[in-house]
């Protein structure tokens, strides 16, 4: 399976250094004690336009899901097949080497003996030798009316704890409603819900299954989902990128 990259324009060369000059001490901390935490301002609206173009061109893609086929919710979304688009491509390692050394800490305070490598090669090669070789980024469609119902993107055996999600359409001009919730669950207690407020080009990243939460008598494991309330008025675009690939 080839993995180059597929040129998608308009491309910035300097995406990485964007991604490494965010406030990724602030980032961890939010992480820390909510699950999730907004990077600003991670695409350009011209970067956000041209991913959201290539939705109606299925050659980019390896299949597409209608959400309320499979009780997901409504709306859908696509794969990405390889090669991901460059845009796609060069996000992946550049997040993953920043959540990489969160997600390790996490596991070893959860007692979860799992450590993920410096690389984002190395853990996809870990991924494709246990059979999940499929690429898992993908491309969201909501109109008027539609909806994420709350889950988690699990996708295989090996599971990168952390995932982001890119808003690429402009709230309030492309779409009203749609907002991005978490919901988190902790033992003897009710659900939390926390809607992350996004503009144009902002990510959030959060956690996929678990994290670790400081109590009284140690450290126990919380239970998060995600979703996307209903859609209002509009079109809504959105981009995942999930760092661990599918069987």
């Amino acid at each position: 399976m080839t993995m180059t990259a597929r040129k998608s324009a308009p491309f910035a060369a300097d995406l990485a250094a964007r991604v490494d000059a965010l406030d990724w001490p602030q980032i961890t901390a939010e992480l820390d004690s909510q699950g999730c935490a907004i990077l600003k301002r991670l695409l350009t609206p011209d970067q956000c336009r041209a991913i959201a173009a290539l939705y109606p061109d299925d050659a980019g893609f390896r299949s597409r899901i209608v959400m309320g086929r499979h009780g997901f919710g409504r709306g859908e979304y696509k794969y990405f097949a390889y090669p991901l688009p460059d845009l796609i491509a060069q996000l992946r390692p550049a997040l993953y080497a920043h959540l990489q050394a969160v997600a390790n800490r996490w596991n070893e305070a959860m007692g979860i003996d799992i450590r993920y490598p410096t690389a984002h090669a190395a853990f996809l090669k870990r991924c494709h030798e246990a059979g999940q070789a499929r690429p898992t980024p993908l491309l969201l469609q909501y109109e008027a009316g539609d909806y994420n119902c709350l889950h988690q993107d699990l996708y295989g055996e090996h599971v990168f704890p952390l995932q982001v999600a890119i808003l690429l359409s402009e709230p309030g001009r492309d779409f009203t409603g749609g907002e991005f919730v978490l919901t988190e669950q902790r033992p003897r207690m009710q659900s939390r819900a926390e809607v992350v407020p996004l503009a144009q080009g902002d990510a959030v990243a959060f956690a996929v299954h678990h994290r670790p939460v400081q109590g009284t008598r140690g450290t126990y494991r919380v239970n998060l989902r995600h979703g996307v309330s209903r859609i209002r008025s509009g079109q809504r675009h959105t981009v995942g990128v999930i760092f661990h690939d599918a069987k």
